[in-house]
């Protein structure tokens, strides 16, 4: 199935892979920069952490010989990371690539990431831990009920969609009007710029999910024998990194965590480490079907070249 994307050739052009996990965004991609003068740019989450490899299958050495990735290896796992500053980095390795006369490639499997990018960011003001502070201790005097209403007042469509037994959101949507002056989703409507790229949008969808459930599996199985446990205890004998850090919330690694803190038993870590990449699929298939203008790929490498290069307007 494929949904032409109107061209507008007043933009550079640039190119984005999307799947699920384990789906072959890697290998692909690599096969396109043989064919078009692409430069990639890494479009997830886990991949940005260093000393993280076996676990986030990141490219490997001979791979990125043959194509280097852009925003991989840029944080430590203690570091964070927001959609913001991906967007930042992003936009500024296109413009870049796109300097020298190549095409930006985007790959990878953070939908976040690549909404933020294409349809532009919200400008919410940042956490405030002063202002949190008084928003919890208010809650503290008078219930979360009474802080739910006092939000249904300055923004009733964020109250309808926030449960009052749900603090974090709660007090974020009223942190973001104390801090604004304008409510939750008055400022979710004032985006940021849309890119400035003419970005013709593909994804892999994996037309049987049961075989898309087998690679997860053994890539999982695979990660595990080429010494995932040797690099989760590589991370947690650092002593500065807990499992409440977005790193090591990336799929898998909390569950080597847990086998290696005796939670869970050897099989169960496996079992579950697998599990919770398939739901990792799951969310990301989901993504790309509620997604406009896409262009779905099948499994053949070779058709997919000729897909990306005829809709894209390029030749080989």
């Amino acid at each position: 199935m494929t949904n032409q994307i109107q061209e507008d050739k007043t933009l550079p052009l640039a190119i984005s892979i999307m799947g699920p996990t384990a789906s072959g965004k890697t290998a692909l991609a690599i096969e396109l920069c043989q064919q078009l003068p692409c430069e990639i740019i890494s479009v997830d989450s886990a991949l940005i952490y260093k000393g993280m490899d076996i676990g986030t299958a990141k490219p490997t050495t001979e791979e990125l010989s043959l194509a280097p990735h852009r925003l991989i290896d840029i944080l430590d796992p203690s570091e964070t990371y927001s959609v913001a500053n991906f967007r930042q980095d992003a936009l500024a390795h296109m413009h870049d690539i796109a300097q020298k006369g190549k095409i930006p490639l985007l790959v990878g499997g953070t939908m976040m990431y690549f909404k933020s990018l294409v349809d532009g960011l919200s400008n919410l003001p940042q956490a405030n831990e002063a202002v949190r502070t008084d928003l919890t201790q208010q809650a503290e005097a008078i219930g979360w009920q009474e802080m739910h209403n006092k939000l249904a007042e300055i923004d009733p469509v964020s109250a309808q969609r926030i449960h009052p037994n749900d603090p974090q959101r709660l007090i974020r949507a009223l942190e973001v009007h104390a801090l604004s002056g304008k409510s939750l989703t008055q400022l979710t409507k004032e985006k940021s710029q849309p890119i400035p790229f003419s970005v013709k949008e593909f994804a892999i969808m994996p037309q049987d999910r049961a075989i898309l459930h087998q690679r997860i599996e053994k890539r999982f199985l695979q990660m595990v024998e080429y010494g995932f446990q040797q690099e989760v205890e590589t991370l947690k004998n650092r002593g500065d990194l807990h499992l409440d850090m977005p790193s090591m919330r990336c799929v898998g690694y909390r569950q080597m965590w847990q086998y290696l803190d005796g939670e869970i038993d050897h099989n169960e870590m496996i079992f579950k480490g697998i599990a919770a990449t398939r739901q990792l699929a799951k969310r990301q298939i989901t993504w790309l079907r509620n997604w406009e203008k896409l262009n779905f790929l099948d499994g053949v490498v070779k058709h997919n070249l000729t897909t990306i290069m005829n809709v894209s307007n390029t030749v080989t």
